[in-house]
């Protein structure tokens, strides 16, 4: 029977990579790949000889329609991204919305995806939480930040390293100087950080320290006047 598999790939660390995902991986008629020269290196790694086609951002809404045909013929296909969880600011989505639409198998393994650690790391209250992934570059961008203003829950995004001071200081200017802020970076790789404070701290921190790698921020949400007490954090637990 077809199936599309979504396979999880690490975010750093090889050793993340589960048993089932190299299995699911090996007898998989193909798999869609990204980039398909980052995850030639890591077929290579785990002795994965399954053709590869290119699907990223740029062509998946020409190539759609070709994969639910093959998927139709009989094929087990596998989707990957770079690193992390397909479809989670990554492609994937669009494929597996025609796969449900053509009552095509569907299944997504567990696996690595980066803002869970982040979130953990982070020590915000974690029992509910927004997730934002890339906030617009230019149009709308505003307009988020003013809609987020009064999220009362944890907030994720993903910030590329060269607009996270820029981000930091949007943070300040919407959400307040004094909110809780957490920074990871390079996630399960050799260089690790999590840096923790408020707004302004943690600007200041990368403001000296030109940040690098991939990064995941963590903002706590707002807290209504009045309702300060019942914070689940302190400001000055929040120092790194």
């Amino acid at each position: 029977m077809s199936k599309l598999y979504i396979v999880p790939t690490p975010i750093g660390n090889l050793e993340d990579m589960t048993f089932r995902a190299i299995k699911v991986l090996k007898e998989a008629d193909l798999i869609l790949a990204e980039d398909t020269r980052t995850s030639a290196k890591l077929l290579k790694h785990f002795d994965i000889g399954t053709h590869m086609h290119s699907h990223h951002m740029h062509n998946e809404h020409k190539t759609v329609e070709s994969i639910i045909q093959r998927l139709n013929n009989g094929e087990t296909i596998a989707l990957i991204s770079d690193a992390g969880t397909p479809a989670i600011s990554d492609p994937g989505f669009l494929l597996t919305r025609a796969c449900v639409e053509n009552n095509i198998s569907v299944e997504c393994l567990p696996g690595a995806t980066a803002f869970v650690p982040a979130l953990v790391n982070s020590g915000l209250p974690n029992d509910k939480f927004v997730f934002e992934g890339f906030l617009p570059d230019k149009k709308g961008r505003q307009t988020r930040f003013l809609a987020l203003a009064e999220e009362t829950r944890t907030m994720i995004f993903y910030v590329s390293p060269h607009k996270l001071v820029k981000t930091l200081a949007e943070f300040i200017h919407y959400f307040g100087e004094s909110r809780p802020v957490s920074v990871s970076r390079e996630l399960s790789k050799l260089h690790e950080e999590t840096v923790r404070g408020t707004a302004t701290e943690v600007l200041a921190h990368f403001e000296k320290k030109e940040p690098k790698g991939e990064i995941v921020v963590i903002v706590g949400g707002f807290v209504p006047e009045g309702k300060a007490s019942k914070k689940k954090y302190k400001e000055e637990d929040w120092i790194n």
